[in-house]
C-alpha cells in the first residue's frame, strides 16, 4: 500500500467534512431566511406602497390611482388614490386584511387611457407585490414597499385617436364585425357614447339568406371579446371560436353583440347585487338601458330572432354578475345565459344569494364556468380558490332547486383556470355548444 497517499487521504477527510458542514449550515440558513419571507397580502396589518414617479406627470390635480384585483380594476377609484409626500413621492396605505389573497395591480392617472408605461413606452404587465422579510417588522408594523413608475400614457383627443387609427382602427377579426353607436348607460355613464361590436356569421350577406333570422348572444365587456386591448391579458377569441363551430356545423349560425363597458364607471354599471366598497350598484338601471337602447337598435339593424328561446346574454366576472341578473330579472327576454367567474364581492356572495332566493323565473339554459385557481396559483390562494369552486357549485345547485334540469344546466370548473380572458376563451366553445349546439 502507498502509505503517503493514505496519509494524505486521512488528512483531507476532516477538510471535506468541514466543507460539507458549512454547506449544510448555509443551506439551513437560506431555508430559514426563505421561511421568513412572506407575501404582504398575508399580513393582517396591511402594507404601504411608496411610489416614485420618474415622469413627474403626477400632481395634485392628476394624482396616481391604484387599480387592482381588489377593487374591480377601477382605474379611478377614490378609495385607492395615492397621496403626495413631501419628498415628491406618492404613497398609499392598504390597511385591510387580505387574508393572503394575491393582489395584481397597475397604476393609472384616473383612466386606462392614462395607465402606467415602461421606459420604452409600452403598457406594463400586471404587477405583483414582492415578498417581505417578516422578521424585520415590529408587531403590527406595516412593511414599506418602494416602487417606480417610468411613465404614463397621455390621452389624446378623439380626432388624434382617429388620425392614429386608434379608436376607429380596423378590427383584426375573423369574419365580419360591424360597429353601431349607442348612447347612455348608468352609474355615471348616462351621457356616454359607445360602439357596439356586432359579429355576423358566414353567409349572413348572401342573397339566399336575405330572409333568414339568427339567434343572438349579447356579451358584456364587449371590447375584449374579439380583440386584445392594451393592459388586458388576453381576449375571448369569440370570432374565431364561433366561426369554427359554425363552419363545422356544430352550432347554429348566430350573431354576437359585444356591449363595451363604460371604463371608469364599470363597477357601478355592472353591480346588480348590493354594494361593494361603498359603491352602490346600478346594475338594474344598466339593464333598463340595455333593453331600451341596445336591443331595439340591434333588432332594427340586424336580422336577429327576438324570442327568448333564441336570445342569450353572457359575461365574466362583474359581467357574469350582470348576465346572471339579466337572465333572471328579464327571463322573458333572455332565455339563455353564460355566467363566467361569478364574483362573490365583499359579502361572500350573500347579496347575490338573497337576490336569487326571490327569483321567480330562470333562463331555459345556463352555462356556469369557473377556474380552479380563480384567485391565483400560490399556495396562499388555495383557501379562496376552494371557496370560488364551492360558490360555482352553489349557484348550480340553486338553479337545480328552482327547477332547471341537468339538461338545462352546465357547470364547468377547469382545474388550472384563472380569472382572466384566456381562461374564458378556453371555455367559450363549450358554452356555445351547450347553448347553440345542433341536436
Amino acid at each position: 500500500m502507498n502509505h503517503t497517499k493514505w496519509s494524505l487521504a486521512v488528512q483531507a477527510r476532516p477538510r471535506i467534512c468541514t466543507v460539507i458542514v458549512l454547506l449544510q449550515m448555509c443551506l439551513l440558513g437560506s431555508l430559514s431566511w426563505a421561511q421568513d419571507l412572506v407575501k404582504p397580502e398575508s399580513l393582517p396589518q396591511g402594507f404601504v406602497l411608496v411610489v416614485k414617479d420618474l415622469s413627474s406627470k403626477a400632481n395634485k390635480d392628476n394624482p396616481i390611482y391604484f387599480a387592482s384585483s381588489i377593487n374591480g380594476w377601477n382605474p379611478a377609484d377614490p378609495e385607492y388614490v395615492l397621496s403626495g409626500r413631501s419628498d415628491t413621492r406618492w404613497q398609499i396605505v392598504i390597511d385591510e386584511d387580505l387574508q393572503g389573497v394575491t393582489v395584481q395591480f397597475k397604476f393609472t392617472q384616473g383612466g386606462w387611457d392614462r395607465e402606467e408605461l415602461d421606459a420604452e413606452g409600452d403598457a406594463v404587465a400586471n404587477r405583483s407585490l414582492p415578498m417581505v422579510d417578516a422578521t424585520k417588522l415590529a408587531p403590527g408594523e406595516r412593511p414599506i414597499i418602494e416602487l417606480e413608475i417610468a411613465d404614463f400614457r397621455e390621452p389624446v383627443s378623439l380626432a388624434e385617436q382617429v388620425r392614429q387609427s386608434g379608436f376607429y382602427h380596423e378590427l383584426q377579426v375573423t369574419g365580419d364585425v360591424h360597429r353601431m353607436q349607442v348612447q347612455g348607460g348608468s352609474g355615471g355613464a348616462e351621457s356616454m357614447t359607445r360602439d357596439l361590436l356586432i359579429w355576423t356569421p358566414p353567409g349572413y350577406d348572401d342573397p339566399s339568406n336575405a330572409d333568414r333570422t339568427y339567434p343572438v348572444l349579447y356579451m358584456f365587456d364587449g371590447q375584449n371579446i374579439f380583440e386584445q386591448l392594451p393592459g388586458v391579458p388576453g381576449e375571448w377569441h369569440a370570432d374565431e371560436t364561433a366561426m369554427e363551430l359554425v363552419e363545422s356545423g356544430k352550432i347554429e349560425p348566430l350573431i354576437i353583440v359585444g356591449i363595451p363597458n363604460s371604463g371608469a364607471h364599470r363597477l357601478e354599471e355592472y353591480l346588480p347585487f348590493g354594494s361593494y366598497r361603498g359603491v352602490q350598484g346600478q346594475g338594474a338601471q344598466t339593464m333598463h338601458w340595455v333593453l331600451r337602447e341596445v336591443l331595439p337598435k340591434v333588432e332594427r339593424a340586424f336580422r336577429v330572432k327576438t324570442d327568448r328561446e333564441s336570445t342569450a346574454i353572457g359575461g365574466a366576472s362583474l359581467g357574469g354578475s350582470m348576465a346572471l341578473y339579466a337572465s333572471t330579472a328579464h327571463a322573458d327576454r333572455f332565455g339563455m345565459a353564460i355566467v363566467e367567474s361569478l364574483p362573490m364581492m365583499g359579502d361572500e356572495g350573500e347579496s347575490a344569494m338573497q337576490y336569487l332566493k326571490g327569483v321567480q323565473q330562470w333562463p331555459m339554459k345556463i352555462f356556469i364556468g369557473m377556474g380552479g385557481h380563480e384567485v391565483g396559483n400560490d399556495d396562499a390562494d388555495n383557501e379562496r380558490n376552494i371557496l370560488f369552486r364551492k360558490w360555482a357549485r352553489r349557484i348550480d345547485e340553486v338553479a337545480a332547486e328552482r327547477g332547471l334540469s341537468s339538461a338545462a344546466r352546465k357547470l364547468m370548473i377547469v382545474p388550472e383556470g384563472n380569472h382572466n380572458e384566456p381562461a374564458w376563451a378556453d371555455r367559450f366553445d363549450d358554452a356555445l355548444l351547450f347553448l347553440f349546439g345542433k341536436d
